[in-house]
């Protein structure tokens, strides 16, 4: 949704989400993927609601949130440009294209652009070892990367 929402709002909705997820076994996982579904991040009012529902403290929330790339502790731009860092990738030149990739869009790592567009995550592995190296664009999957390639997905992220 990439909304921000009011404290009110977010407490009742992550409220809402841990009701109808709460009885799953293992429920923190699904309970943090269906909370950033909702807001495109994991808003830290979230956290503490999330940990006495689950009988967990905040710092073992946290620590999750934290430990797993895919969640977000702010929201992400209109495009999420993910970048394999796994070693088959390095071994194929990732390092140099996720250089170029950085000085293309002005970011590092974890930022979004200035204008809202782009935000640059790295990836551990994509499963894509024999077309490194790769990337993922808003969930498509992109391979056996080269100069050109990465500059056409920066040009069809900044759209």
């Amino acid at each position: 949704m990439n909304v921000r929402s009011s404290s009110d709002d977010v407490l009742s909705r992550t409220s809402a989400i841990i009701s109808d997820l709460q009885g799953l076994e293992g429920p923190l996982l699904p309970i943090l993927h269906a909370v950033q579904d909702t807001f495109g991040y994991v808003p830290e009012e979230s956290k503490p609601l999330i940990a006495q529902a689950l009988n967990l403290s905040r710092a073992e929330v946290h620590g999750v949130v934290s430990f797993y790339h895919d969640f977000r502790s702010h929201s992400a731009g209109r495009h999420v440009l993910k970048l394999c860092r796994a070693e088959a990738c390095q071994s194929m030149g990732g390092d140099a294209m996720a250089e170029r990739v950085k000085s293309l869009l002005g970011i590092d790592f974890h930022e979004t652009t200035p204008d809202g567009a782009v935000t640059l995550e790295p990836v551990f592995c994509l499963g894509l070892c024999a077309c490194a190296p790769s990337a993922m664009l808003d969930g498509e999957l992109h391979g056996r990367l080269d100069e050109d390639c990465l500059g056409e997905l920066v040009a069809e992220a900044r759209r």
